[in-house]
């Protein structure tokens, strides 16, 4: 997976590209070697929504201030108290000891879209201003069943800078209705105009 812009002018979401990739792979092939490939993937999701939920772990993982022996201990000591298995935690140690640490967001991004590929299930990147409630959910999930993408995982993101509206991205395709890129268009269309 390469970077990808939104067309909105958003934030750039960069998955490291390669590095994300390999790292996904060689986690996938370890968990499968030693058949705990379900609960990892369960831990992996688990580890991402603990670090969307947390303001100090993902400024750690930016802070290349931090010396590796000082994140490692403060990593393993967070992910133990949130009862994550040893392959996990094992798994993380190797990607701050490699000083790869910045890029175990796009690692674990990596990791689902891998793990989703092998099962059959499409990824859709659903970036909202607010979040969306049970309802919508599933209204969102009916169209995209209407459209063609019948085994669908959600992955939702909360970007307040959309205004209103929502980007939805599906592998190399971005659906993008929101509020921030129409005023965009918009005002382009309004400058053409002048």
């Amino acid at each position: 997976m390469a970077s990808a812009q939104t067309s909105s002018g958003g934030s750039t979401i960069s998955s490291g590209g390669g590095l994300a990739d390999r790292y996904a792979a060689a986690l996938y092939a370890h968990a499968g070697d030693q058949h705990q490939l379900d609960l990892v993937v369960e831990q992996m999701e688990a580890l991402g929504r603990t670090i969307e939920a947390s303001d100090d772990l993902k400024r750690l993982l930016r802070s290349p201030l931090i010396d590796v022996a000082t994140a490692q201990k403060a990593l393993r000591a967070a992910l133990e108290s949130h009862g994550f298995g040893k392959i996990v935690l094992d798994f993380v140690g190797v990607v701050v000891a490699n000083r790869r640490m910045s890029a175990l967001r796009a690692i674990i991004a990596a990791f689902a879209a891998l793990v989703a590929a092998k099962r059959g299930v499409i990824v859709a990147e659903v970036s909202t201003a607010h979040p969306l409630s049970e309802v919508q959910e599933q209204q969102l999930r009916a169209r995209l069943i209407e459209a063609g993408y019948g085994n669908v995982n959600i992955i939702k993101k909360v970007e307040p800078a959309l205004l209103g509206g929502l980007v939805v991205r599906i592998g190399a395709r971005l659906f993008d209705s929101s509020l921030k890129s129409r005023l965009q268009r918009l005002q382009y269309a309004m400058k053409g105009a002048a």
